[in-house]
């Protein structure tokens, strides 16, 4: 609705209340004279405009003027409410329209039956290279299969993984491993950035023999939060997020005291929140939260979650206005934070393991430059610096630590 509406509108409607309002002060000065609404009474109707509610009208020394000043008081009221309401409508259908052609892509390529729908990544057709011997001894119906792994998933491909699939025909030539040497050889891999997409791999081909073990499943959701991060394509985020977090419930269904399986899930919601509207961002954030709590109250000693709150603490401090108003219409409950508690969460990610990582000082300095502690600020930039950058995220906060120095020298 145009802007120009809006106000012509609302115009309208204090017009017409002024005109009620007249043709009432009228009718108790001719016919009621002896009649008044006891105000106090009325006031405590707080918003509601529902005049059928009130009580009756009793004798009282209040004059008729100072009733309808309240009327009107409390009409203005609802109609700054009303043009706050309209504002944030706009601001909604405004976020729908830009979502809407995504939403509609997204649409086509799932309804397309069993035609390739999502360009897989490059770390896949490398796999595909890596697996060809073995693809080319197998029934020519897995090789079928096998042209769909290598270039594309198909639309039946996320409520495969979700429920773990029988294994493709190259998974039996894999070597056999018993479970502690899978995950020991798994989380090897994964130490090293390069080779997290051998280890997602590895757990693939495992996935049919130990897929009711619960140190396998939620290292298998952790995976999938791997693939995320590595990828650059956003339907293959989407997706990879999406499976790790379905993952990450059923970890958490059979192994509810188990800290890690809390620690990724909520990992996995972050992740799936980034292509959520506003009212599931939210959602997912009080999800996020309350099993990242659980996990820290079983791995008190584990300083990746202190990262991971102390993140989720600096977030929350900078909400803006509509979205804690979101908030609180949605839940009942506004989530508050302060960069101070940020603070406490990094420091204690700092006190568990010195030199965690680049984007934990970066953020240490982010806080002291909110809370004016230039010369602290300053110290966790220059420690910052000096720390490698290995991963995407240590190359994020390297960029970030340069602007945060810029402007500390201003």
């Amino acid at each position: 609705m145009p802007h120009s509406t809006n106000r012509e509108m609302i115009l309208g409607i204090v017009v017409g209340t002024a005109g009620i309002s007249l043709l009432l002060l009228w009718y108790h000065k001719v016919r009621k004279p002896r009649t008044a609404m006891d105000l106090p009474k009325f006031l405590s109707l707080g918003n509601s405009l529902d005049l059928m509610t009130l009580q009756d009208e009793v004798p009282s020394g209040q004059g008729t003027t100072e009733i309808f000043q309240g009327r009107q008081l409390q009409i203005l009221q609802k109609l700054n409410e009303l043009l706050t309401n309209m504002e944030e409508l706009k601001e909604e259908i405004r976020v729908l329209k830009e979502a809407i052609p995504k939403l509609e892509e997204y649409i086509q390529g799932e309804l397309g039956g069993k035609v390739a729908v999502h360009k897989i990544s490059p770390q896949h057709r490398a796999r595909r290279r890596r697996l060809a011997t073995v693809q080319s001894s197998a029934t020519s119906n897995s090789s079928e299969e096998a042209e769909s792994e290598g270039g594309y998933v198909t639309a039946n491909t996320d409520t495969e993984e979700q429920s773990f699939p029988v294994p493709k025909a190259f998974n039996t030539h894999v070597e056999e491993l018993n479970l502690d040497a899978l995950i020991q050889m798994a989380d090897n891999l994964r130490v090293n950035e390069g080779k997290k997409v051998e280890s997602f791999e590895l757990l693939c081909d495992h996935k049919e023999k130990f897929r009711d073990e619960i140190e396998f499943i939620w290292r298998f959701a952790r995976a999938y939060g791997d693939m995320y991060e590595l990828s650059t394509n956003t339907q293959e985020k989407k997706h990879y997020a999406n499976i790790g977090k379905t993952l990450g419930e059923k970890a958490i269904m059979r192994a509810p005291k188990n800290g890690y399986c809390h620690l990724w899930y909520a990992v996995l919601c972050g992740y799936v929140s980034e292509f959520e509207g506003l009212q599931n961002k939210i959602n997912y954030g009080y999800r996020f939260k309350e099993h990242l709590d659980k996990a820290i109250e079983f791995l008190p000693e584990e300083p990746f979650l202190y990262y991971l709150k102390g993140r989720y603490c600096y977030s929350v401090s900078k909400l803006s206005w509509i979205e804690r108003k979101m908030a609180a219409t949605l839940f009942g409950s506004i989530p508050s934070s302060t960069v101070q508690e940020a603070l406490q969460n990094f420091l204690k990610v700092e006190e568990l393991q010195p030199g965690f990582s680049k984007s934990n000082y970066m953020f240490m300095a982010k806080c002291y430059a909110d809370l004016n502690q230039t010369d602290n600020a300053v110290k966790f930039c220059n420690l910052a610096m000096l720390l490698p950058c290995i991963t995407k995220e240590d190359e994020d906060a390297q960029k970030e630590v340069k602007k945060i120095s810029t402007s500390l020298k201003r």
